[in-house]
């Protein structure tokens, strides 16, 4: 065996793990935000095209081991030229770099090749120290990989004290319950006061379907991870787990708890069929419920994450030349997934069977795709040249898809009611407010309410956290205490770290 071991760390195969390495240190970088399987397709061509770049120089010099360094020389190059430039675009934004850097990379592969070349250079007795390191970065990046949140069997919690009731009973006929998380929806007054534009059309359009549309609603929380945790889970976070304390900044197990919250808990307990969509952020989608439904690839067949990866490589060029553009294909993933929500909300209705719908629809939330009327627009055109959002661009893409989205959800309500035997408790909800605005007006998200023949138990303050808790006592028998609205913001990265916001709307606030 240690003959073995000896053979296998001398023989010159780090350039495979070498071509490897960016692919998975960047799907660890952005680990939870998608799925692993994503990076499959540019690991494929990665690893290929190091294989190829090694044996073109083992060709050219009919040594392997120093064909191995040079390959692996190059790819340094070629992986680590997009995350500098990168950082010197963030650093110098107004620097015209791009072609210093090109040169740059170009005389340091001309040095390659003269150094490497050196008769009396063999690199034959370095070959285990650097198999040995490209092992370690690969096993260290791999160990940094989200595969999905915690194990265990579907029908679970993600945190030990939900709060899940066993005896829940289920009515005669049980409605279907839709939940539609509108990413980032301001409340309507806050629409108006920062961006001048007028919500009550959409509101009142609610109202007439015999919608309750709460005036004062304010989230629990001020980030989408943290207010979906304790929405779904009915409770606050400081109350579900001991993790999610101030000096902790861990989220697997705050993502888990979204994957297997109480309120899925509950539905499955009174078996109910659990629905969710692709959202196009791996820590958001539910892909072990009854039906995950997302839509076919995009046509250019390039996701999100290849795109990213296209950046990070000298291949970001291939934008530059109109090759391809990631940003296009951004712009595309998004809308597929958009319009194949609200195209599939009908056969939801039709199912025989009742189900729970978890429904996050990422909009207003950037990247901006649409315009008011649904038309495509171009992401970049919202950003500037660091990819961050001015005010006054940022307002203009928010407003359009504010009205597009206003249109559909009104569209889907319409086909939810006209599809439906029995009413259906439809929950139009956002996690919070927009970007961009002071911490207490980032807490003004939007809710609106159909419980058929109980209006009655909704008020204008709801959060949250008592919005499936009042599901639950008013359609299935549950015992939940309605707990005191509380809005709590925390700063980034101590996502735990909170401090109450107050709600204007309360008297003695």
């Amino acid at each position: 065996m240690k003959i073995f071991f000896s053979k296998l760390f001398n023989a010159p195969w780090y350039p495979v793990a070498i071509s490897a390495y960016p692919v998975i240190a960047l799907l660890a970088a952005n680990s939870g935000q998608v799925d692993a399987t994503a990076a499959i397709r540019p690991l494929i061509i990665s690893v290929f095209f190091g294989v190829l770049l090694f044996f073109i120089t083992w060709l050219f010099f009919r040594q392997i081991h120093k064909a191995a360094f040079l390959t692996t020389l190059f790819l340094v190059l070629f992986f680590s030229y997009g995350h500098l430039y990168m950082a010197v675009d963030k650093q110098w934004p107004d620097m015209n770099y791009a072609i210093w850097l090109a040169v740059g990379w170009a005389i340091l592969f001309i040095l390659f090749i003269f150094w490497v070349t050196r008769p009396k250079l063999t690199f034959i007795s370095s070959a285990a120290t650097f198999n040995t390191v490209a092992l370690a970065l690969l096993v260290m990046s791999l160990t940094q990989v989200n595969y999905g949140g915690g194990g265990g069997e579907v029908h679970r919690l993600g945190v030990k004290d939900a709060p899940v009731q066993e005896d829940l009973t289920l009515p005669q006929d049980p409605p279907d319950v839709y939940f539609f998380l509108l990413d980032s929806y301001g409340r309507s007054d806050l629409l108006k006061s920062a961006y001048g534009f007028d919500n009550s059309s959409f509101d009142n359009a609610l109202k007439e379907r015999d919608f309750y549309v709460a005036s004062c609603s304010q989230s629990n929380y001020v980030r989408t991870e943290i207010s979906l945790g304790s929405s779904l889970n009915m409770q606050y976070l400081q109350d579900l787990d001991p993790s999610f304390s101030p000096d902790k900044t861990t989220r697997r197990l705050l993502w888990d708890s979204l994957k297997h919250s109480a309120v899925r808990y509950n539905f499955e307990t009174l078996d109910y069929e659990t629905v969710n969509f692709a959202s196009g952020f791996d820590w958001l989608e539910i892909r072990d419920v009854d039906h995950f439904m997302s839509p076919p690839s995009i046509s250019s067949g390039m996701s999100d994450f290849e795109g990213l990866f296209l950046r990070t490589t000298l291949a970001r060029y291939a934008q530059d030349l109109g090759w391809v553009d990631p940003d296009a294909i951004l712009g595309m993933g998004f809308r597929d997934r958009f319009t194949y929500i609200f195209n599939s909300v009908g056969d939801i209705a039709r199912n025989p069977n009742p189900t729970f719908s978890y429904i996050h629809i990422i909009s207003p939330h950037p990247p901006f795709v649409f315009d008011p009327e649904g038309n495509p627009t171009y992401p970049p055109d919202f950003w500037n040249e660091q990819r961050m959002y001015p005010a006054d661009l940022y307002q203009k893409g928010y407003v359009n898809q504010v009205q597009y989205v206003n249109k559909k959800m009104i569209e889907a309500v319409d086909v939810i009611l006209a599809n439906s035997e029995t009413p259906p408790i439809i929950i139009i909800q956002s996690d919070h407010g927009p970007w961009l605005q002071p911490k207490d007006k980032r807490m003004h998200n939007y809710t609106a309410i159909y419980f058929p023949g109980h209006n009655d138990v909704l008020y204008s303050t709801i959060t949250p956290v008592n919005i499936f808790r009042l599901v639950f006592n008013t359609y299935f028998g549950g015992k939940y205490d309605i707990l005191k609205d509380v809005s709590y913001f925390s700063p980034v990265p101590r996502l735990y770290d909170f401090s109450e916001i107050k709600n204007p709307c309360v008297s003695g606030n």
